[in-house]
């Protein structure tokens, strides 16, 4: 059996383009099995959508309910999905323990429960495999949240010599600008690379004792100061020619404008016992009457990762020796940069393009291995062009621009062709008794408008806020500690909303400083969160904008459901819980228009409307066909004994 993962693949779109003929592949496999909606998770978002696939429980028994967590105590949000510690060291020299990271997602993959059963397995990119899992009887290569080798999402890194001043430094979504000064056609700068163990342990223990003297004051500062290791950028620059070398460490590169350099190996070094091996690739935008010149995320080097991205662990180095250098990063795709106004549309489509045949080729290779019982392989390209393109297919979007939109209008329906192709090779490759699916875990809509739930909040009387000004949040500060809530009179405050669409009552007991007693109160409190929710309505239109607050206690079981939002908010169609609300903010109207390239989306959305795709070779015998009902969908099909844990049912 093959499962091909096309994350974010929209059911209405793949049914109008088989219908025009634009998909004839997946026309193919849909003559066979048919073509059907696959309902998501209450949560229809990527991470817990396919945390479910893998376990075929709801969130309840897996704890992943959205890409942030809050720690109750504090409210403090952070990333979900892994905890890690840092490396340790002996008289801040010598290593005594690598850096550890450890997934929090519970439950048990399919392919584990299969392995056991002696199936053998070739797991590639399915997101929420990070920390890699051992498979009995099988090989697994991460996918997100496997991050970059600062530990984020995705840094990119943009150098130029028009930006100004006071533009430098760290973006919103996390991006670093430097600026770049020429004397005599050469400029200087610094790449901020991975975090520097020995000077953060250092500073720690500065930090944990109760009184400083001046001196230590100064030592701590200058610690903080050197928190990343970084690396000396030289960019040597000839404008006639429109070409520049750059040098990033020991690296050297000649480009032309708009030329991609090849895979750049990046070293750094703690000390002479440690060192930290990435790899980048670098663009030069443009080298006329400005250089800007732009460096992707710093993947881990498949070859020497910091810590194992595969299992077996030597997998992902056995794969770099057959393919040459690959895409590690678990968000390849440079979404932010386009967000952000970086990079433009060709550019992310070329870069889109890339990480796409990163996948495809990764997915290729192993099914010509013939290695496997049981293949499953994820694209995520499909969900990032529709998240930053959808705005010029929807002319009643803001950011509906009818010059971009004959040039790009057609981009996603492009990715969709290419998926069609690598479902085309794949059959190709295929023996006519082995089933193949294709899968997504979740579909997309329009992002037209934002909700700012905090702001409702505030103005229903459920939360209350301080007279002090909010400050600006960034990614960066959910990884770096930053100050959030600080705006918030928790001693007043009811309810206070974060992630896409979660609520969280301010419950005594379990919140730091919680004011609704547990019990009756609680849930006359979520009782009336719903019902105000499903009164909202947009003041321009009227239209209803909640179609459904979902309780907790309605959508959640297991042995992590405390971990649950008190109210899951599934929105209508068009409207996005807003960034600010993601980031625990409250600006000043409810709703907002959309003003980002990031167009189109899906989390906060209702999930009962934002169902995925199933595509497959065998028809199914069920009529109402969920996410969670691949995993023992999968295990029947083997022969393997179905967990009583699983809440999915097979669909065949």
């Amino acid at each position: 059996m093959v499962i091909l993962g096309f994350d974010g693949m929209d059911p209405t779109l793949t049914e109008r383009w088989m219908r025009a003929g634009r998909l004839p592949n997946l026309a193919r496999l849909a003559e066979q099995g048919g073509l059907h909606r696959l309902q998501t998770t209450p949560a229809p978002e990527s991470a817990s959508a396919w945390a479910s696939f893998a376990t075929g429980t709801n969130a309840g028994a897996h704890n992943v309910y959205d890409s942030l967590v809050r720690d109750p105590a504090t409210y403090a949000p952070g990333l979900a999905m892994v905890t890690g510690a840092p490396a340790r060291f002996w008289f801040d020299y010598v290593p005594v323990s690598s850096a550890s990271v450890a997934s929090t997602r519970g439950g048990t993959s399919f392919w584990v429960t299969a392995g056991a059963a002696g199936v053998r397995s070739s797991i590639l990119t399915v997101p929420v495999t990070f920390p890699p899992e051992p498979v009995p009887n099988g090989e697994l290569l991460s996918g997100m949240p496997l991050p970059d080798i600062r530990g984020r999402s995705g840094t990119f890194y943009y150098f130029a010599s028009d930006l100004a001043e006071h533009d430098e430094g760290p973006t919103e979504f996390g991006g670093i600008l430097h600026r770049l000064v020429f004397e005599q056609r050469v400029a200087r700068s610094e790449f901020v690379g991975p975090p520097d163990p020995i000077a953060r342990q250092q500073a720690a223990a500065l930090r944990a004792r109760d009184t400083l003297t001046d001196e230590e004051q100064t030592r701590l500062a200058d610690l903080e100061s050197r928190a990343d290791m970084r690396l000396p950028v030289t960019v040597s620059w000839n404008h006639e020619a429109r070409r520049a070398n750059v040098q990033i460490g020991a690296e050297s590169v000649h480009l032309s404008e708009r030329q991609w350099s090849r895979w750049m190996p990046l070293e750094f070094r703690v000390n002479p016992l440690v060192r930290i091996q990435g790899m980048a690739q670098v663009l030069l935008m443009k080298a006329g009457t400005e250089l800007q010149l732009y460096v992707a995320p710093i993947n881990w080097h498949p070859a020497d990762p910091p810590a194992p991205i595969s299992s077996p662990a030597s997998f992902s180095k056995d794969l770099f020796d057959r393919l040459g250098p690959y895409r590690t990063l678990g968000w390849p795709e440079a979404a932010w940069p386009l967000h952000e106004g970086i990079i433009d549309e060709a550019t992310f489509l070329d870069n889109l393009d890339r990480a796409f045949d990163d996948r495809a080729a990764t997915i290729l290779s192993r099914i010509d291995a013939r290695q496997w019982d049981l293949l499953v392989g994820v694209v995520e390209s499909t969900d990032r062009v529709q998240h930053m393109m959808w705005r010029l297919i929807d002319p009643t979007h803001s950011m509906y621009d009818p010059g971009l939109a004959p040039q790009f209008g057609g981009s996603i329906q492009r990715i969709y062709q290419k998926a069609d192709e690598l479902v085309g090779q794949v059959m190709e490759r295929l023996s006519p008794d082995t089933a193949l699916m294709v899968v997504s875990d979740h579909g997309f809509h329009s992002f037209r408008y934002a909700v700012n739930l905090n702001t409702w909040l505030v103005q229903q009387g459920y939360m209350t806020l301080t007279d002090e000004a909010q400050g600006e949040r960034t990614q960066d500060q959910l990884i770096d500690g930053g100050a959030f809530w600080t705006h918030v009179d928790w001693s007043r405050t009811k309810a206070y909303a974060m992630g896409l669409g979660q609520i969280y009552v301010n419950l005594q007991g379990r919140e730091g400083q919680g004011t609704v007693a547990p019990g009756a109160e609680y849930q006359a409190l979520v009782d009336d969160l719903a019902r105000d929710l499903g009164a909202l309505r947009d003041p321009r239109t009227g239209r209803t904008i909640v179609r459904h607050a979902y309780r907790r206690a309605d959508i959640y079981e297991g042995p992590f459901v405390s971990g649950a939002p008190d109210l899951q908010v599934g929105l209508e169609a068009g409207y996005r819980v807003s960034w600010e609300t993601v980031l625990g903010g409250a600006p000043g109207s409810v709703i907002e228009p959309n003003l980002g390239k990031w167009s189109g989306d899906h989390g906060s959305v209702d999930y009962e409307i934002t169902a995925g795709v199933l595509v497959s070779s065998v028809k199914p015998t069920a009529t109402v066909m969920r996410l969670i009902d691949i995993a023992p969908t999968v295990l029947k099909y083997f022969g393997v004994t179905i967990p009583r844990e699983i809440d999915g049912k097979p669909i065949f």
